[in-house]
């Protein structure tokens, strides 16, 4: 009776076991090239060019503001010697004035929560989101149990180019906005 029920827990862990290790077997992986993906998608260069605009549009401002606090500097330096206590305390505080003001204009579009966080999330978010639904989309149809990213600093001693289901993304992206068109794509180096 012993001898019996070790034989068929034996069996038992036997068929698990393969279960497990054919289960394993079964599971694919694939990889994207985010960059790749990025690259190929028209709206998003226009995306990234409108905020490089914004940046330095807003970068100019911040400077001429960061100029006039050291003109009044200058100016307060090359002046001192002849202003009394008081009008060196009000040219203190308006050179500090300006600088605070700079200082607040950066924050307010550089910052945490600023005009560029803003902006990037507004136009880069949605193309993002449509990149990961369309890796989702792919790897349920075609059921990878892994898709990584070769862009996001993940790292991939070996990767064969036929696990790279890059331009299957760009072409499920395709079907609700514009990518490059397969024989057009071009990876950088190639």
């Amino acid at each position: 009776m012993k001898t019996r029920k070790s034989i068929l827990l034996f069996a038992v862990m036997f068929l698990l076991g393969m279960t497990a290790v054919n289960a394993q077997q079964n599971q694919k992986i694939a990889y994207v090239d985010s960059d790749y993906i990025l690259a190929n998608i028209p709206e998003y260069s226009d995306a990234q060019e409108e905020i490089n605009q914004l940046s330095k549009q807003w970068e100019k401002e911040i400077t001429a503001l960061f100029q006039e606090a050291q003109e009044l500097d200058r100016e307060y330096q090359a002046e001192s010697v002849l202003l009394s206590e008081d009008q060196k305390r009000k040219k203190k505080e308006a050179i500090t004035a300006k600088r605070q003001e700079a200082e607040a204009l950066r924050m307010q579009y550089y910052g945490p929560e600023g005009e560029l966080y803003t902006k990037r999330a507004e136009l880069i978010q949605p193309i993002q989101e449509k990149v990961y639904n369309a890796i989702n989309q792919l790897a349920l149809t075609k059921n990878y149990a892994f898709v990584f990213d070769k862009a996001s600093g993940t790292t991939m001693l070996y990767c064969s180019d036929k696990n790279d289901i890059s331009d299957d993304v760009l072409d499920e992206i395709g079907n609700v906005m514009q990518t490059v068109r397969r024989e057009d794509r071009k990876r950088d180096g190639k």
